[in-house]
């Protein structure tokens, strides 16, 4: 059973991995199983198809990263910090990944939904859904700034789909042009276009 566990574990984390570097149609069922050291049949015991495991690798690294986004918006952190901790790690990443890898690969959600959410609709919306719940992670830090006076936000809802649009555009700039330098400084760019004093915010 181990070894079975195992085996399910590898593919997702190979398919992932390979669309995220290359492209969802530029990745075979054939490179996935190479790269994970599973045997086709394998995956097909698993998987009914690419697109099948394509949703159930994103839906997975969701889960694993819930963690990580709950510590960065936990409510007991100030809401212009959770800001700032987010974006400010989501530079971390990419310049991780370049020195990794040799690329910026940006965001693996906009990169896969951007070339097949005219082709896929199961995958569209896991996509989707899974966009819908870090935005509302936004939302909420906007709305608990607002609260507190910290900004002005008439619409939350609309100036955290503002933010989320400046995360998801800088990262794929950044893969565009293969620099993580476009993530740099996205944390006082996104705070300044909420109005904050973003030297109040560091301290």
């Amino acid at each position: 059973m181990g070894r079975t566990s195992d085996a399910r574990q590898r593919l997702l984390d190979a398919a992932l991995a390979l669309i995220w570097e290359r492209s969802y149609s530029g990745t075979s069922v054939d490179a996935i199983c190479e790269r994970a050291g599973v045997k086709k049949g394998s995956f097909y015991h698993f998987f009914s198809s690419k697109a099948d495991l394509a949703a159930a690798a994103i839906e997975a690294s969701h889960e694993r990263r819930c963690a990580f986004m709950d510590d960065c918006f936990s409510p007991s952190v100030p809401p212009l910090e959770r800001l700032r901790r987010y974006l400010g790690a989501a530079y971390e990443e990419q310049a991780r990944l370049c020195r990794e890898t040799g690329r910026v690969l940006g965001c693996p959600l906009f990169t896969l939904g951007a070339e097949i959410c005219h082709e896929d609709e199961r995958l569209r919306q896991v996509i989707n859904g899974i966009l819908d719940q870090h935005l509302a992670y936004f939302e909420n830090a906007v709305r608990d700034a607002a609260a507190a006076g910290i900004v002005e936000a008439a619409d939350p809802a609309a100036r955290a789909r503002g933010l989320f649009s400046m995360l998801e555009g800088a990262l794929t700039q950044a893969r565009i042009r293969n620099d993580p330098a476009f993530l740099k400084h996205l944390p006082d760019e996104a705070l300044a276009s909420l109005g904050a004093d973003v030297a109040a915010a560091e301290g």
